[in-house]
């Protein structure tokens, strides 16, 4: 049966026009930060909607690393990031899982007192969190940044993973012990094959809060060569604070990451075979 055009409008309109329209007003900063940082040097935000500047140029961008250790700043925080996103996907699936095996009413007060944990605000805990890596000999490294990694980052993914893991049937979680396998083995084969969505979703969480970390790096790091890029933009803030298309470009270098890693963790989450995701992106 073939539908009139009127059933046919709004169908497209919720299709395609209203996901558009969220998808340019998420683009909108994203589209002002690439165009501010091609505007020549000392030259104002521009007052109005601008598509292109009148003069591009990649000035701002080449004056980068004049000003800041650029690409040690980016090491460091692709360091960080690649050690604490895998500890934080591991630490809040098993955690998670853990969660799951538990029995309804156990499970219930658990999941209390994890959303109890999530109304704490941060900055309650800074000075006791800092005292602590004081006393243990930690200040100025990378471990104080990788604590939240260790104790799977936020509250919110292990219940993200504990219902994500809800979705997996009891029956093939006691078929596999039947069989043999421990506890772990089930959760490496059995139950976390079967969440790869929440994976990918905690993944990206874990990349973006990490990427961006301000406030740990500056409480805790104290040598220069250790930095990270969050706080190398503010040292370029401080710099040169008028230099808009300059303060700009280092907003795109910050960005661009954790754009990528978003639209690679939706390829891979759309595609049937994860591998066969990444062949066709590295091609293309």
């Amino acid at each position: 049966m073939r539908l009139s055009g009127r059933a046919t409008i709004p169908r497209i309109i919720g299709r395609f026009v209203v996901p558009a329209l969220f998808a340019a007003v998420f683009a909108a900063p994203l589209w002002f930060m690439v165009v501010g940082s091609l505007r020549p040097a000392g030259l104002p935000p521009p007052r109005t909607l601008e598509i292109l500047p009148p003069e591009p140029t990649l000035a701002a961008y080449a004056r980068l690393p004049e000003l800041i250790p650029l690409f040690r700043y980016l090491a460091n925080s692709a360091l960080v990031v690649a050690l604490a996103v895998p500890l934080t996907v591991v630490v809040a699936s098993l955690t998670g899982f853990g969660l799951r095996l538990l029995a309804p009413t156990a499970r219930r007060r658990v999941v209390l007192g994890l959303l109890a944990v999530l109304l704490v605000p941060a900055t309650a805990v800074w000075a006791t969190r800092f005292e602590l890596f004081r006393l243990a000999g930690v200040v100025d490294t990378y471990v104080p940044l990788l604590a939240p990694a260790v104790l799977a980052g936020n509250p919110f993914l292990v219940l993200l993973y504990a219902w994500s893991f809800g979705g997996v049937p009891e029956s093939q979680l006691q078929a596999a012990r039947l069989e043999g396998a421990g506890w772990l083995t089930v959760w490496r084969r059995v139950a976390l094959p079967q969440v790869r969505p929440a994976t990918l979703a905690v993944a990206v969480l874990a990349f973006t809060f990490h990427w961006a970390n301000f406030i740990d790096p500056l409480l805790y790091l104290h040598s220069g060569d250790r930095y990270t890029y969050p706080l190398g933009l503010q040292f370029l803030r401080l710099l040169n604070p008028t230099d808009w298309p300059l303060l700009m470009a280092g907003c795109v270098v910050a960005t661009v990451p954790c754009v990528l890693v978003f639209l690679l963790a939706q390829r891979i989450l759309l595609h049937d075979d994860p591998l066969a995701a990444l062949r066709s992106g590295g091609r293309s």
